[in-house]
């Protein structure tokens, strides 16, 4: 079975959009500020850009893929092997590499590589759970799941995140749809563990409290004004991250008490 992280492969056409905008609007203030000292070498500035642009892109670091282990971690009597790390890896380091080079900071491979592991390990333990639970995915739950991260991409329709991952990710369309079918066999798990994620009144208006105290602290700070929109019109959005918040909880629970019983080995 295919351990690949699908929520960063859902992500990944977003990473993409985002780290492209920030390099265009990166090149868009240097050519500015060039042609405001040195307007009278406007050719000699374009080609400098140009140099520029080209020796941006030759500064993204390669992953580091030496001294992979043949069996990088075990979760009871599956294995997670050196390939299956390496693919997981190489994706996940794309677009941290983007965000870096989009931030200036250095890129720690060795903590990557840790965080890698240990996110295909949970995603096993989960998978492991929701096989002993006899847990399956519907292909309308495989539906469901596929349009919200075509909605969560901004696409048009399955077809386009489909094309779309197998042109950035390097993954064929039976890979992307075991991915997607995992997932919603560990979504179908966390419901379980849930329970009612529900909020309740009191938390919303409490959660409503504390960003406004936030916005007045922030307005304070930059010694300028914060429009603070009323409790009705951030309460659906309150409701989602108040919902995620609790789900997340349940999820690391249920995993602190799967490594806890489970036999799980890190050879990294």
């Amino acid at each position: 079975m295919s351990k690949k992280n699908i929520l960063s492969i859902a992500l990944a056409v977003s990473m993409t959009m985002i780290a492209a905008c920030g390099d265009e609007d990166a090149s868009d203030e240097k050519e500015n500020n060039e042609q405001q000292e040195e307007s009278n070498e406007e050719n000699t500035n374009e080609d400098g850009e140009n140099e520029g642009e080209t020796a941006q892109e030759t500064e993204m670091p390669e992953p580091d893929l030496s001294e992979i282990p043949d069996v990088v971690a075990q979760v009871n009597e599956e294995d997670i092997s050196k390939d299956e790390f390496e693919t997981s890896y190489e994706r996940q380091f794309q677009q941290a590499a983007l965000q870096a080079q989009m931030t200036g900071e250095d890129l720690d491979q060795n903590q990557l590589k840790e965080q890698v592991a240990e996110s295909m390990i949970v995603t096993e333990l989960l998978v492991q759970e929701a096989d002993n639970r006899d847990i399956e995915a519907s292909q309308e739950d495989i539906d469901n799941t596929l349009n919200e991260l075509v909605e969560l991409n901004q696409l048009e329709s399955q077809d386009e995140f489909i094309s779309t991952i197998k042109e950035q990710q390097g993954m064929n369309e039976e890979e992307i749809m075991t991915e997607v079918k995992t997932q919603v066999k560990v979504d179908q798990l966390i419901d379980e563990e849930s329970g009612d994620t529900e909020p309740t009144e009191e938390e919303l208006k409490e959660a409503y409290d504390q960003l406004t105290a936030q916005q007045e602290q922030m307005s304070g700070e930059n010694e300028k004004e914060i429009e603070i929109p009323p409790f009705e019109e951030v309460k659906s959005d309150l409701e989602d991250q108040l919902r995620s918040q609790k789900e997340t909880k349940q999820m690391q629970s249920l995993v602190e008490e799967l490594r806890e019983k489970e036999d799980v080995t890190i050879n990294l």
